[in-house]
């Protein structure tokens, strides 16, 4: 199974953009689809996650701001990500989870990354 992202890019600030993350298959375990990234010099973090009851939650620092849904049919997450701004410059990775609160366990797929840079 892998988890295939695609969207980044670089645009200016107050611009939007649309990540998606398709999964090869269909992962009956996971339960949690989420969004992290990491900047340069940073640790990674938890950007949007969305769990299998629907429940969604956010960073404080994207609230209002970037929209994340899931396409059951298509296996697809995306994050819609708009009036973007230079700190949201980061590598965005894409996460599958059989646990809707931990994300690195042995039996969750990572994606291969996808950079998005904002420039001011």
């Amino acid at each position: 199974v892998r988890l295939v992202e695609s969207g980044g890019g670089l645009v200016q600030a107050g611009e939007s953009l649309r990540l998606s993350c398709a999964a090869t298959e269909t992962i009956f375990s996971v339960t949690s689809r989420s969004w992290h990234r990491q900047a340069p010099g940073k640790q990674r973090e938890l950007v949007a996650v969305v769990r299998a009851s629907g429940n969604i939650d956010y960073a404080d620092s994207v609230k209002g701001r970037f929209t994340i849904s899931r396409d059951y049919a298509k296996n697809v997450v995306y994050l819609q990500m708009n009036s973007l701004k230079p700190e949201d410059t980061a590598v965005y990775y894409c996460n599958a989870s059989p646990s809707d609160a931990y994300y690195d366990g042995p039996d969750a797929y990572w994606g291969q990354g996808t950079q998005v840079t904002v420039s001011s």
